[in-house]
């Protein structure tokens, strides 16, 4: 069962650049060849490392999210990132997340094994939809595959394209910056296994 209201949220790594801090200006480049600005941690419900050049992120447990984040802030910026499942139930999700403060504030951008997306935010332990709630996409390649995610965030409007296909395009003034992240969930089944590479960053104006 696929629901947006879950609780029994994984916050492994809360590390998020501070408030006040200013929104980077440079290019980002990351290709997971060694831990960089990344915060890894893992307990029994689950995992985050690198290895062999990707990110891997291993939800152990049934109904837990669990991220990474590099400790950068981002205001307007392009984003692009290769996600790839490797293992675990095909009901699941995973994605990219923006404009971060710290672990109660932050958008959603997501899509799951079996070809569903959406995008929301979270604030203060609610969830608001930004598109709707996890429909179905043909852009999605579904299964053990990789799909190539790519956001854009400009001002209060936001572009989630995957494989170079417009997917959803919505609009939320609710934060202007903030750290990004990369995560992967589990519903009903644990064992959900992503792992991410070849992640862009580019700051726009």
């Amino acid at each position: 069962m696929r629901t947006l209201w879950r609780i029994g949220f994984l916050f492994l790594l809360l590390g998020t650049a501070a408030c006040g801090s200013p929104a980077s200006t440079e290019v980002w480049d990351e290709p997971f060849d060694e831990m960089g600005p990344w915060q890894l941690s893992s307990d029994a419900a689950a995992v985050t490392r690198i290895e062999e050049g990707r990110l891997l992120i291993h939800v152990r447990e049934p109904g837990q999210v669990a991220w990474a984040v590099p400790d950068k802030r981002f205001a307007n910026f392009r984003l692009s990132v290769e996600a790839t499942p490797v293992g675990g139930p095909e009901n699941n999700e995973y994605g990219v997340l923006a404009r971060m403060d710290g672990d109660q504030n932050f958008y959603a951008f997501s899509i799951s094994s079996d070809g569903y997306a959406r995008v929301a935010r979270y604030a203060e332990g609610q969830w608001q939809l930004l598109s709707r709630d996890w429909f179905p996409h043909a852009a999605i390649v579904p299964g053990l595959a990789t799909n190539r995610l790519e956001l854009e965030a400009q001002g209060a409007t936001f572009s989630f394209r995957v494989n170079g296909e417009l997917i959803a395009e919505v609009t939320d003034a609710a934060l202007s910056k903030g750290d990004i992240g990369l995560y992967a969930g589990a519903f009903d089944e644990g064992d959900v296994q992503v792992a991410f590479d070849n992640l862009h960053v580019e700051p726009l104006p």
